[in-house]
């Protein structure tokens, strides 16, 4: 049974955007030039606020308990979490229009291969 029914392959592929994909034979040869500094700075950014915010809350958690101190933990935990949200957002401003565009033709490539399974199968 295949992960997505065909009912809602072929609704897909009715609509202008899978056309379009089609049509135009969308791929992923945009993907094979060198990326900006300013994508894989964003990039980098986004990775980092990700690891750094849950995570960074679970050790002062930890080490609250460790040194038996919560306020370790109640002032630590919020500031670190604020902190990555920051990250995230200068991630965002970074990041920008350029990561809209590379995600539209990575959407129109995997839309692309998706309708033209369903007319295959």
């Amino acid at each position: 049974m295949p992960l997505i029914p065909r009912a809602i392959r072929a609704r897909i592929a009715r609509t202008r955007f899978a056309r379009e994909a089609i049509a135009q034979k969308a791929d992923l040869s945009a993907f094979r030039d060198k990326p900006t500094l300013k994508l894989v700075t964003g990039l980098v950014v986004l990775a980092l606020s990700f690891l750094l915010g849950w995570p960074a809350v679970a050790g002062f958690g930890i080490a609250a308990i460790y040194f038996r101190e919560p306020l370790i933990v109640a002032i630590g935990g919020p500031a670190v979490y604020g902190f990555s949200w920051l990250l995230w957002a200068l991630s965002m401003f970074l990041l920008g229009a350029e990561s809209y565009k590379y995600g539209r033709i990575f959407l129109r490539w995997a839309v692309r291969r998706l309708v033209e399974g369903a007319t295959r199968s």
